[in-house]
């Protein structure tokens, strides 16, 4: 098995409980691991034996385009499709931050950390 992490990930989106959130939006960095079986690409250097980053960070940016209340929803959102479009994944995890979130005061970010099992979308 290996390990694969996209880390730093930063959108702007328009996801939030207030709705100045859903009008003005703001920025959100995502964190990603994927565990898989990496033997394969070990040998072969073929990019259609391995989990494809382009593809992982089009479906985050995708799921980060369409609206949502929460964090937690948006980061389920993104690892169903992760294993739906990446089948040879087989453990994920994922952090979803909000930079600058409005609660009043001085906060650097909040954010959702998910750890999912492929078996859990099954």
């Amino acid at each position: 098995m290996g390990i694969i992490e996209i880390e730093g990930m930063e959108f702007y989106a328009y996801h939030g409980c207030f709705s100045e959130e859903r009008i003005v939006g703001n920025r959100f960095m995502i964190d990603l691991r994927m565990e898989t079986d990496t033997s394969k690409p070990e040998l072969t250097d073929n990019i259609h034996d391995a989990v494809n980053y382009q593809t992982a960070y089009q479906i985050a940016k995708k799921q980060m385009d369409s609206k949502a209340h929460l964090l937690e929803h948006v980061a389920y959102r993104i690892l169903k499709q992760l294993f739906q479009d990446l089948p040879t994944v087989v453990h994920a995890r994922i952090k979803v931050a909000k930079i600058n979130p409005p609660l009043g005061g001085k906060v650097e970010q909040v954010s959702v950390t998910l750890e999912k099992l492929k078996t859990d979308f099954q």
